[in-house]
């Protein structure tokens, strides 16, 4: 802070305390006058911040607001996300993010990440060194390829990674200034953004194959030889793209894709808890999927880890699991099937309605993941309870808009027996006087977690044993009381603190694999708690 004085000081996110700046400190650092009489808290700022926030009718609205209050006062934004990780998350991720990104040319005040052009491929070195900071341990970086449910959004889909290290900082104390949110503009395929005179990426369609593949390669060399300790997560790459690039790096870097992994763990975690708390084995759940892209792919090879954990072969595991795409059941006779979808196709006859393949199947679980809004009709959700006495429905897809089923349809239609958790946030549902909070299957749950896990223990590889040791973790801390109102995951408002005990549970699994980069410590849990940043001004 001695070099940043007066005016400048102010305009410094990272330092700016404003009118908590004591006397003493504006005498000192040339403030006088330029701040009112008053020295307040950060407490009594927050309380204005929620004053002010409740004036913007719309969330969009109440998003711009907290981007302009991070561009200006680094402290008190994440300060004011702790304080109410309920109300605020779904304003600084999704859903609003969603919106955020389709008009983040409009809203996008001041640089906050980097854009890389596939034409900056040879000097990518030279610019991630132009980042202020030498020592960034997380990147989260998107080519803006498949934004949430909303498509090919180019570079604007930069809000993504922005608000999801807003959330390793806020729900995981990973300190903010060791991430780096990153856009990859590789061109778009967006007309609109293409005959747009004000679209500032680049003018072309977007560049596959070879070309972008030599170009995601240059990226992981330059980012690892800039930032030696960096943790590379992808997010909303196109499918087959997300698993050729989580395939292909993540034996050789520390890197994950929270699209397919951390989605995977997260769901997991809810089957993990609804097994537990109605006192039956997981290896008895049987699974079918709508869609059956990355995100599908990644649940069920979580399960798979799953099951074999708990005893089943892989074969065995196999036979639970199966996927429902556009063209019906994935069964062995079709020859349409990606690579990684021919081990979930089964000998079987052809169906190609959903509601059908339920009663053929006979799931405890069906899994949305097909970002297609209402795909759980009610012959499907009927169907389910027949054959079924507690129906287990996870429509996953984002935003809201996408979701394959409402709680409130999933409960209606069950005459409440469903046990719901979707990808979206829905508001508790009465059902014939009784109150049903519907579960939101989080990847807020993991990633943070896995982040501050990873940061203190300087990991050197995030392993699918690691993101399944998360996920029971994460099971863990659902209670019995809580599955009685509904719940399969723990409370959002307590995301703190659970994820501090997941970090800790992953932080051990990370030094018994020998992943670690730092000594062992005495205590693990002491160990992650003093590594973890706190919205306090100093």
């Amino acid at each position: 802070m001695e070099d940043c004085t007066g005016y400048s000081l102010l305009r410094n996110p990272r330092l700016n305390k404003g009118t908590a700046f004591t006397h003493e400190e504006r005498e000192k650092f040339g403030l006088l006058g330029m701040l009112p009489e008053a020295v307040e808290t950060i407490e009594t700022q927050t309380i204005r911040i929620h004053e002010q926030l409740d004036n913007f009718e719309k969330p969009i609205n109440q998003y711009i607001y907290l981007m302009q209050l991070l561009e200006n006062n680094e402290t008190l934004f994440f300060k004011t996300i702790c304080s109410d990780p309920a109300k605020y998350l779904p304003l600084v991720y999704t859903p609003t993010v969603g919106e955020a990104c389709q008009k983040f040319g409009q809203v996008s005040r001041r640089p906050r990440g980097l854009y890389l052009s596939i034409k900056q491929k040879d000097n990518l070195k030279e610019i991630l060194r132009n980042w202020p900071e030498k020592d960034v341990r997380f990147t989260v970086v998107t080519d803006g390829g498949r934004i949430l449910g909303l498509g090919d959004l180019g570079i604007f889909g930069l809000g993504i990674p922005i608000g999801k290290l807003v959330l390793y900082t806020s729900c995981g104390g990973v300190p903010p200034e060791y991430t780096l949110p990153i856009v990859l503009d590789v061109g778009t395929n967006n007309e609109e953004f293409l005959n747009d005179p004000l679209y500032p990426g680049l003018k072309c369609k977007r560049i596959r194959g070879k070309e972008f593949d030599d170009f995601v390669a240059a990226f992981v060399e330059a980012m690892n030889e800039v930032f030696p300790k960096i943790c590379i997560q992808w997010e909303d790459f196109p499918g087959v793209d997300a698993i050729k690039i989580l395939n292909t790096y993540k034996e050789k870097v520390c890197t994950f894709n929270d699209d397919i992994q951390g989605t995977a763990a997260v769901a997991t975690a809810g089957f993990i808890s609804i097994s537990r708390l109605m006192k039956k084995r997981f290896i008895d759940q049987h699974f079918l999927f709508l869609g059956a892209g990355a995100a599908a792919f990644g649940i069920a090879d979580m399960l798979v880890k799953k099951f074999e954990r708990d005893g089943l072969t892989r074969e065995e595991a196999l036979k639970q699991i199966w996927m429902f795409d556009i063209n019906g059941l994935l069964i062995k006779s079709r020859t349409d099937l990606a690579e990684h979808q021919l081990q979930f196709a089964h000998d079987s006859d052809s169906c190609t309605d959903f509601a059908e393949a339920v009663l053929k199947i006979k799931p405890t679980a069906i899994v949305g993941v097909s970002t297609v809004g209402g795909a759980f009709n009610q012959q499907v959700i009927e169907n389910m309870s027949a054959v079924n006495e507690r129906p287990i429905i996870f429509p996953y897809s984002n935003p809201t808009s996408h979701s394959e089923c409402t709680a409130e349809q999933a409960y209606n239609w069950s005459k409440g027996k469903a046990i719901f958790a979707s990808g979206s946030p829905f508001a508790p549902v009465e059902y014939q006087g009784k109150i049903f909070t519907p579960g939101q299957g989080n990847n807020v749950f993991i990633f943070p977690a896995l982040g501050l896990a990873i940061f203190a223990t300087e990991a050197t590889r995030v392993t699918d044993d690691i993101l399944l040791t998360a996920a029971e973790a994460v099971a863990e801390q659902v209670s019995f009381s809580d599955f009685e109102k509904g719940l399969i995951y723990p409370s959002v408002a307590d995301i703190l603190k659970v994820s501090v005990n997941v970090a800790i549970k992953i932080a051990e699994d990370i030094f018994n694999s020998g992943l670690a980069g730092v000594k062992r410590p005495e205590s693990i849990s002491d160990f992650i708690r003093s590594k973890m940043y706190i919205p306090e001004y100093k």
